[in-house]
Order: structure tokens, then sequence, then C-alpha cells
């Protein structure tokens, strides 16, 4: 059995994983950034006006990001925006919760003050959701080849990758074919 480590399957499984946050919360960004201005203006870390910037960049930025790792192009620097991004959200979703505000997240879309009910579960799980997607983006850091990717490397990968699952089965055709043309020569 191959290991885990590096392996371009468990790499794509990550990629997908990946593209498909970024390209949801973008997209739901994207649609209203008022909103995403708002949620961003709850963190009270900026100011107005770079929160309306921010409104705007956030959203293109996870929804490019969140392209390239679906079809598997610059996979390390995507993976190294993902883990960037979401370092980020982790030390603002600290910063609010330590200063004692009460605020959705705006990951999603939305955002904004809320009431502080289950304030300390939400706040734990949006940290630890996007610890998980930093380590995972590092992966593909790390390990930037993954199966089914558009870079050449990746699909060179992927088919070396599947003969070194099945040497067994590749050495016996080699030997049977040796085996069946002596044989022919033989008789011939």
């Amino acid at each position: 059995m191959k290991s885990l480590t590096g392996n371009a399957w468990v790499g794509l499984a990550f990629r997908l994983i990946l593209a498909a946050v970024l390209i949801y919360a973008g997209v739901m960004k994207v649609f209203e950034p008022d909103g995403a201005r708002n949620a961003i203006l709850a963190y009270r870390m900026f100011d107005a006006g770079f929160a309306t910037f921010l409104g705007w960049a956030l959203p293109i930025g996870e929804i490019v990001v969140g392209l390239l790792l679906l079809v598997g192009l610059f996979v390390r620097w995507a993976g190294l925006a993902t883990s960037l991004l979401m370092i980020a959200f982790v030390l603002g979703i600290a910063s609010v919760w330590m200063r004692g505000y009460n605020i959705d997240c705006g990951c999603f879309g939305g955002g904004g003050d809320i009431t502080g009910e289950g304030k300390n579960w939400r706040y734990a799980s949006e940290i630890l959701r996007d610890l998980l997607f930093t380590g995972m983006g590092v992966w593909l850091v790390a390990w930037p080849v993954t199966a089914l990717g558009l870079e050449r490397s990746s699909v060179e990968a992927t088919v070396h990758e599947a003969v070194d699952d099945e040497p067994a089965r590749i050495s016996t055709s080699v030997v049977t074919g040796t085996h069946e043309n002596q044989g022919e020569q033989q008789h011939g």
C-alpha cells in the first residue's frame, strides 16, 4: 500500500474540497458586495474605504484561487494563497472573539453583528474549520502534484502512481510475454 504522504489522489481530494469552498464563498459574496463590506466592517479592524475595497477584492480572489485549484493549475501557489487566506480568517475570528464582539464571520455571505448566543461554539468551530482548510492548503504547497490536474507534472504523476501501485501485475505480464515469445520461437 502506498503512503498517503504526497499521494496525488489525496491532493486531488484536497484541491476539490478547497475549490468548492472558495468558489462557493466567493460567489455568495460577489452577489452581495455591500454585505461583504458590512461583514468586514463588523470585525472593527479596517476603515470603511478599505472594507469597501476588500468587499470586492476578497470574493474575486477567492473565486480565482478556487478555479485554479479546480482545474489543477499553479497548485502550489493556489495552495499558498488558500493557506494565507485561511490564516487571516482565523486571526480575524480570534480577534473578535478575544475582544468580546458577537458577529457572524461572513465567510459564506451575510455577516455582521448578531446575538451572543452560542458564540464560543460558533467561533471555535469556525477556527477549527479554517485550520483544517489551512492544513489542506499547506499539503498542496508541500505536494502540489495531484491527480487529474492540468499541469503537465500532474498528468505524469497520475500515470506513474498508477504504474507504481501495480508492479506485480506489470512484471507478471512482462515475464508471461517473454515466455510466450520464446515458445513461439521454438515451434516456429
